[in-house]
């Protein structure tokens, strides 16, 4: 999948020869894009569950697969309104810790979207 991801370390990533400090989404279009948290925070008081709200700002029609890099420790998941958004789009779930995960986004096919949480 493209762009590749060549590094990550807790709390930072190498996405084609550039370095983010903050987590990450990308889509199958090749661009990165930080990750609006903000819209789970607002829900949740966290940035370790994903909300409908941001499920629905990380969708984009036609996908067929997430990544969800959970982090170094697994802290970030999905929470169960944004698991059943994915599911009635027909998206397939990886929930992964950040590491496996970038390792399943390099090796994906198809339109994918992968949303990287860098620390725990």
């Amino acid at each position: 999948m493209e762009p590749t991801i060549e590094k990550y370390k807790f709390g930072v990533i190498r996405i084609a020869g550039e370095t983010y400090e903050h987590d990450v989404l990308l889509r199958w279009d090749g661009k990165v894009r930080k990750r609006k948290s903000r819209l789970s925070k607002k829900v949740f008081g966290t940035a370790h569950k994903v909300s409908l709200d941001e499920a629905k700002q990380v969708y984009k029609k036609g996908a067929d697969l997430l990544i969800l890099g959970t982090g170094r420790f697994e802290k970030a998941q999905l929470s169960d309104e944004a698991r059943r958004y994915f599911e009635k789009k027909g998206v397939r779930i990886i929930l992964a810790p950040t590491g496996e995960a970038i390792k399943c986004w390099n090796e994906a096919k198809g339109k994918a979207i992968g949303l990287f949480h860098l620390t725990c």
